[in-house]
């Protein structure tokens, strides 16, 4: 092992890919033993992937009745050739306008984007680590709210040597961002001799399922401009808000605010949860910086979109009816689905953090801990994925400050599969109330018990001949 270390490179053989945690380990109990309805009902059901498949349909469909929006039909074949031989890194002009155009939709079409500032990226992998090549060299750090996205640490890091600080946020206010946590993680990593060029958050937040109000917002663009450093806004959950209240986007604050530096304003977008197509890879770096714009479209050459995925989606994001019905169809089923499995959760006693939007919650299980701490979380964890054999990732994996969170996600299954996983749940916290239940009444009964026996005593006298024989160890100790 140390001769192949010697032969490889650093990035090769660090282990800032952050691979070996809970939040993956889940992932390979899964792929290890993945349930099946029929070919294996017992397995490990997959709750740690946060996929929107509830309206799949609905493209499939969009796609049935536009053969011609792909090159490898009868109808679109006509265009292979051009399309097949594309490879400018800037993009299919009309896919880039219709990315723009669908931004603004989804943000309810207070803002609009400049389809010159879209920077391709492979997924929303791609676009972060894009970014950080961007706006930072190794060793130098972004502030990051935390609990976050446990791949943050790859995305953000593993290659471009840059450091994650953590702007530690609690349940006492609902992890909400304060600018005393932000001023307090600043200051401690220049104390640490950390150079801080950024922060990045993610809006709707990953796992909390919550969106910032418009102060908040504000708050975070007056700190960074005070600092002078960049913020990246990843807002790649932007199409899953499901309550009333709008999303409201940074881009949108931007606008607001007379003497914004826009230069430090930086967006991450893709449609891997919007649209549910993690396996397109699109993602987006969306810059109000020229020089991001112009550095971020070179570098994008190593992890661009393919042209027939562009052209397939140019088509269907310019389709208006079609969008605009997705839209809210996909919102009215992440929001009943839920609806559905939140109230499952109350039916025994679990709570969830409130939220209005992502494809999961943040589950408080901080009852169910033996101790409260990172061991007593996993411990559960434990026993949720080998004995309960649900894939659910606990609050460690997202730098979160309370132990005994966890993030479970509800979209990227079937209503049947969802059933059997409450009914799972279900299952093991009645056997526990079962169990706590039978151990509260033993010793209750061993308590009843020596109450009775010393009050017997008691009554009978300490010396008495019934309540001591001559052979009593105390009649003996008095001799």
């Amino acid at each position: 092992m140390e001769r192949q270390h010697q032969l490889l490179s650093q990035i090769a053989t660090n282990d800032r890919h952050g691979e070996n945690s809970p939040y993956f380990d889940g992932w390979k109990a899964y792929d290890n033993n993945p349930f099946h309805p029929t070919n294996n009902p017992d397995g490990v059901i997959q709750m740690g992937l946060a996929e929107n498949q509830l309206s799949a349909d609905l493209i499939v469909d969009w796609i049935k009745k536009h053969p011609e929006a792909s090159i490898c039909t009868p109808e679109g074949v006509h265009m292979f050739k051009d399309i097949a031989s594309f490879q400018d890194y800037h993009g299919l002009p009309e896919f880039r306008q219709a990315i723009a155009k669908f931004m603004g939709r989804v943000r309810g079409g207070r803002v609009t984007f400049d389809p010159d500032r879209i920077v391709m990226g492979g997924g929303a992998t791609g676009a972060n680590e894009l970014i950080m090549f961007c706006l930072a060299d190794p060793g130098d750090a972004f502030l990051v709210p935390s609990p976050y996205y446990p791949a943050f640490y790859r995305d953000l890091g593993w290659r471009t040597g840059v450091q994650i600080v953590p702007v530690d946020c609690d349940s006492s206010n609902n992890f909400q961002i304060t600018k005393a946590a932000l001023e307090a993680a600043y200051d401690k990593a220049r104390q640490d001799g950390i150079n801080v060029k950024g922060l990045i958050v993610t809006n709707p937040s990953n796992p909390l399922g919550t969106t910032l109000d418009r102060e908040t917002l504000k708050c975070l663009l007056s700190f960074i401009n005070e600092k002078n450093i960049h913020i990246v806004c990843d807002e790649i959950y932007a199409a899953t808000i499901f309550s009333s209240s709008n999303f409201i986007s940074i881009s949108e604050v931007v606008e607001e605010i007379v003497d914004c530096n826009r230069d430090l304003v930086h967006i991450v977008s893709s449609l891997s949860k919007d649209m549910g197509l993690p396996g397109f890879r699109v993602g987006i770096v969306y810059s109000y910086n020229d020089a991001v714009v112009n550095c971020g479209r070179k570098m994008s050459s190593f992890g661009l979109v393919s042209s027939q995925t562009q052209y397939l989606l140019a088509s269907m994001l310019s389709d208006e009816e079609f969008l605009e019905n997705f839209l809210a169809v996909s919102s009215k089923r992440i929001e009943k689905r839920h609806s559905v499995f939140t109230k499952g959760l109350e039916q025994i006693g679990i709570s969830c953090l409130e939220s209005n939007a992502g494809v999961y919650v943040w589950m408080n299980l901080r009852h169910l801990l033996q101790e409260q701490t990172n061991d007593g979380e996993m411990a559960l964890w434990r026993v949720i994925i080998n004995d309960v054999k649900l894939n659910v990732s606990p609050s460690s994996s997202f730098h979160c400050v309370e132990p005994g969170w966890f993030r479970v996600c509800f979209a990227n299954m079937d209503d049947e599969t969802l059933e059997v996983a409450l009914k799972r749940i279900h299952a093991f916290v009645g056997e526990r109330k079962e169990r706590e239940t039978l151990s509260a009444k033993t010793k209750c009964w061993k308590k009843n018990l020596r109450l009775s026996f010393s009050s017997r005593i008691f009554e009978e006298g300490i010396g008495s001949p019934i309540a001591m024989s001559p052979h009593s160890p105390l009649v003996r100790a008095r001799n």
